[in-house]
């Protein structure tokens, strides 16, 4: 089910059968394969043994209770048809455009949505899910390790992994076992359970001799929360502003040039590798200074984050560029006292009080609330410091 990998490597043509050649990334090949995908057995869930066997496992993995659930290479969507059809809502990432179509259509007029996107990093913005679920995906990333841990942090407190995954071949197998992705899985991970998937053929549709299983993690249930950190680049009495594009997230709104901590790593060095993919300054750590400290919400179901928001002189690290033009569509520089209001609203709320002389603020959206900066609606910026402007 994967768009970077085919769902069963085992199935894949070679001219040596027990050393079968790395699957193709190419995306033509995944767009080539979504008229005939559904054809395998597992894949299509057509024969009613497949799909019925299929069905009462992912019950048994998923909530009773309706779940908001995102399927990562979701392919055809045969998986995610069962989710919807078991009363859960689902979200479905897929790098393939062919594949998308046709679980759109699988699924009209049913609680789903599927998108186009890098199931590594699913463009799904700030929103928050009970269940990741993927099948075959992740042996073939680059980095499982990062992969994990991004989709980790698109979980909901106590929400779980269902990891699909398995091992192929025999000379030089290829995927992950259950031991390796336990390891990789446990320090995210409060509880981890694995079911071996191998001895049930009626899920294949064939007897299979190799390694399958399903990986179940549950996060803690502890409150957490994202670390951002947000770079304010100083030239005289204006700041730089990015125009965000094809996140899936306030796509057209300014914001500063922003990011978040990654696992281990402190908000200096964080802002500092930021600064460097995203706007090519190379930045000493003697350039910053913390301007401000900010917790913010977005629009519910986002989850809470801390904002950490950095200055630097104009010149510091050389001269800003464009370095993400697929998630930029621009950079400018604007008076910090005559902010446009096309903004995302936590980043000029931010902007708002560090010009006020505010060190620490509270930013928290209530439902219904606009991502983008309204001027005319309810400030939401409380000053934790002192008395001031809000927003």
């Amino acid at each position: 089910m994967s768009p970077e990998a085919p769902a069963d490597p085992s199935r894949q043509p070679a001219s040596d059968p027990l050393n079968p050649p790395l699957p193709t990334a190419d995306a033509a090949y995944w767009e080539a394969a979504a008229a005939s995908f559904d054809d395998e057995p597992d894949h299509g869930l057509r024969d009613p043994a497949v799909r019925a066997a299929w069905a009462a496992r992912l019950r048994s993995w998923l909530p009773s209770a309706s779940a908001a659930v995102l399927d990562l290479g979701c392919g055809t969507g045969s998986l995610s048809l069962l989710a919807a059809e078991q009363g859960h809502r689902v979200t479905g990432i897929d790098r393939s455009a062919r594949m998308i179509e046709r679980a759109r259509a699988k699924l009209a007029g049913r609680a789903a949505a599927f998108v186009v996107g890098d199931a590594a990093e699913p463009p799904v913005g700030e929103r928050r899910f009970d269940v990741v679920l993927v099948r075959h995906v992740l042996w073939a990333l680059p980095d499982p390790a990062a992969v994990l841990r991004h989709w980790a942090g698109l979980l909901t407190p106590g929400g779980r992994l269902v990891l699909v995954e398995g091992r192929w071949g025999e000379a030089d197998p290829m995927g992950l076992a259950a031991g390796e992705l336990t390891d990789l899985v446990e320090p995210l991970a409060a509880r981890t359970r694995v079911e071996s998937l191998a001895h049930d053929p009626v899920l294949w549709g064939k007897e299979v001799a190799d390694e399958r299983y399903v990986l179940l993690a549950d996060l803690p249930r502890r409150h957490t929360e994202v670390v951002d950190v947000h770079l304010v680049v100083r030239r005289g009495d204006e700041v730089l502003l990015a125009r965000r594009a094809g996140t899936g997230y306030a796509d057209g709104l300014l914001n500063v040039p922003s990011g978040h901590a990654e696992d281990g790593e402190d908000v200096r060095a964080a802002v500092i590798r930021e600064a460097a993919e995203e706007i090519g300054l190379r930045l000493a750590p003697e350039d910053l200074r913390v301007a401000l400290v900010m917790q913010h919400c977005a629009p519910p179901p986002a989850r809470p984050r801390i904002g950490w928001f950095f200055e630097v002189e104009y010149g510091a690290g050389g001269e800003p560029w464009n370095r993400e033009p697929d998630k930029c569509a621009e950079l400018a520089w604007f008076p910090l006292a005559a902010l446009p209001d096309d903004m995302v609203a936590y980043s000029r709320a931010g902007l708002d009080g560090l010009r006020a002389g505010h060190r620490f603020l509270l930013h928290w959206h209530r439902p219904g609330d606009a991502i983008a900066h309204d001027p005319a609606g309810p400030g939401r910026a409380v000053v934790l410091d002192g008395p001031g402007p809000r927003g």
